[in-house]
């Protein structure tokens, strides 16, 4: 599997705007998809964003919508989450995903603090 390195969580006001990062290493990403989930204090994860690395269909989650965009660049084997016009109720840790899209257990990346003042 591959390892997954996540960056770009941070303290941002209300309003403002962060772009996390997740880089992929030692596998391919042919045939899966990749995304984030997050989890606030007390809460379950939740899912956020997903794209799939072939053809790059994306899927967020109603709250993040028209908010939050994933991307990736394949040649950097990595994937973006462009968060605007963040809320307190945005604040969380991300956690980055990878999954074979076919199906079977989510390999999860570390995690990275997003917190949202208001």
């Amino acid at each position: 599997q591959a390892q997954l390195a996540e960056s770009g969580g941070g303290v941002v006001q209300a309003g403002g705007s962060l772009r996390l990062s997740c880089s992929a290493s030692g596998g391919t990403l042919s045939g899966y998809t990749m995304g984030w989930y997050r989890q606030a204090p007390g809460e379950e994860r939740e899912f956020v964003a997903f794209i799939l690395w072939n053809g790059g269909n994306t899927g967020h989650a109603e709250s993040v919508k028209g908010r939050f965009t994933i991307s990736r660049d394949s040649a950097k084997n990595t994937a973006y989450l462009q968060m605007n016009n963040l809320k307190p109720e945005d604040t969380a840790i991300y956690y980055c995903y990878t999954r074979q899209t076919a199906g079977g257990s989510l390999n999860w990346g570390q995690g990275t603090q997003v917190t949202v003042s208001s």
